[in-house]
């Protein structure tokens, strides 16, 4: 696998990749990340054609994702770690 480019977005990370012919693009947060696999459709071979379809509607799919799997870990934690009384703070002396 190798990066073929990189597309600009002043909150997440999009990398462009090809694989044995196929094209992905990986959204990365701090935390999270979605890969859409674009198949080895001749349409998305270079970087200009996947910045085609990353564009705002996209984006905000995407972003919306993120949130969605920010409340699945949250509550998945909540669940199995919950926070006992006392262990909010740290006792400081």
């Amino acid at each position: 696998m190798r990066i073929i480019g990189s597309i600009e977005h002043p909150s997440l990370k999009i990398s462009v990749f090809k694989n044995d012919g196929r094209t992905s693009v990986k959204f990365e947060t701090s935390l999270y990340e979605q890969t859409f696999k674009m198949g080895d459709d001749e349409r998305f071979n270079t970087l200009e054609g996947v910045q085609k379809i990353v564009d705002d509607p996209m984006i905000e799919k995407i972003m919306e994702g993120f949130r969605q799997m920010h409340s699945t870990r949250l509550e998945a934690m909540a669940r199995n770690y919950p926070v006992q009384a006392g262990e909010i703070f740290e006792e400081i002396i």
